[in-house]
């Protein structure tokens, strides 16, 4: 019954070395890293870099949590895009916003989380924990994402996959202008093709100063189905001859049920054969039994579909605080891989859209008559 006595005891043995003050962090990974929260982490440096990057896999990420304000976004997350390790990415729109401070030439300040906040509010700063900028540069960020968003070329329905590569266009050209390079993650993503999705577009200032055009008559709508069937048919693609998708999640909230709901948006709705993602990987200070979605393990995501219940040892849950997480995993995997090439999906959208349509088309879930009659009336 079960694993043997010497199943157990087959694990490498704890005989760790001594530590002199000189190791990498890819050697203080292998060596110290052998238990506890340090030996998931171990783990996902070791799934990430092993399994997930590997050239047949695509990789999602979803980021959650105040990342780029903590400088995350310049000093982990374009390496980790630049290198190929990150092929398309959802992520709260409030990351998106405070990322363009930083194209913009603004800057943010460590501070301390041990402060008289009413003070702050009369000095005009604001805080972020323990990050602090002045409430000018949040002014003057919203003046210029609207001064984009009205231009003529945004007045139209458009994926916020669309938005954010136009957006990160002129980012870009404003960091050139500058003199400034690679500051900003809408920027880079643009440069690489890296699709960039806001799961609840509305729920941030980059959806506030739009909705603010709104009611000037502005014309820009984000097309929320849009996203649903391009990030599905981005997964549908990497599944395809043999092909891997893996996920990273940086947290969980929204981000992290859209881009593991694209599995179900397969399965279930669509009515097209598939087994769920290929690899799991969570960095997470949530808890499972309060029944939340940032919690919830991967082996309930298996019960919805969300993961392929044949490779549910390819997932790993790290329970620490991101921004100790994500540059461990990702200094590990710069270490340890050759960058890969891009993949460059944000101008193959179009491409999977329609092969989407097209299996769609042949499954169980299509409705023939129902549905050829709501085409031809449209």
């Amino acid at each position: 019954m079960g694993n043997s006595k010497k199943d157990y005891l087959s694990g490498s043995k704890v005989d760790p070395s001594p530590l002199t003050g000189s190791e990498t962090v890819a050697e203080l990974v292998d060596n110290a890293f052998l238990a506890y929260n340090s030996g998931r982490l171990r783990e996902a440096c070791h799934l990430f870099t092993e399994k997930m990057l590997a050239d047949d896999c695509t990789v999602g990420m979803s980021l959650t949590g105040a990342m780029t304000p903590a400088g995350l976004g310049m000093s982990t997350i374009i390496p980790m895009i630049q290198a190929g390790f990150i092929d398309w990415i959802v992520s709260t729109g409030a990351n998106l916003y405070h990322d363009v401070h930083f194209g913009l030439g603004y800057s943010l300040h460590r501070g301390t989380p041990f402060v008289d906040d009413v003070d702050l509010r009369e000095k005009g700063v604001i805080r972020i924990y323990d990050v602090f900028l002045d409430f000018d540069v949040l002014l003057d960020t919203d003046a210029y994402i609207r001064e984009i968003s009205a231009l003529p070329e945004f007045q139209r329905s458009m994926t916020t996959a669309e938005y954010h590569y136009m957006l990160g266009r002129y980012v870009s050209g404003r960091e050139k202008a500058l003199g400034i390079s690679h500051r900003s993650l809408l920027g880079v993503a643009q440069e690489c093709g890296v699709p960039i999705y806001t799961s609840s577009p509305g729920d941030s200032t980059l959806g506030m100063n739009v909705a603010e055009l709104a009611l000037a008559g502005g014309e820009l709508a984000f097309d929320v189905s849009g996203d649903v069937n391009e990030t599905t048919a981005i997964v549908l693609d990497a599944k395809q001859n043999d092909g891997k998708s893996g996920v990273l999640m940086v947290g969980g909230g929204s981000p992290k049920n859209f881009i593991l709901q694209t599995e179900p948006q397969i399965q279930e709705v669509l009515g097209i054969p598939a087994k769920g993602h290929d690899y799991y990987l969570q960095i997470t200070d949530a808890r499972a039994d309060t029944g939340g979605l940032s919690g919830a393990t991967p082996e309930e995501a298996v019960s919805w579909g969300k993961v392929d219940p044949d490779r549910l040892r390819d997932s790993v849950v790290c329970y620490l605080d991101s921004t100790v997480g994500l540059p461990v995993i990702a200094s590990y995997a710069l270490a340890k891989r050759e960058p890969r090439e891009l993949k460059r999906l944000y101008s193959t959208r179009a491409e999977s859209v329609e092969r989407l349509k097209r299996a769609f088309k042949e499954s169980k879930g299509y409705k023939k008559g129902t549905y050829d009659a709501l085409i031809s009336s449209s």
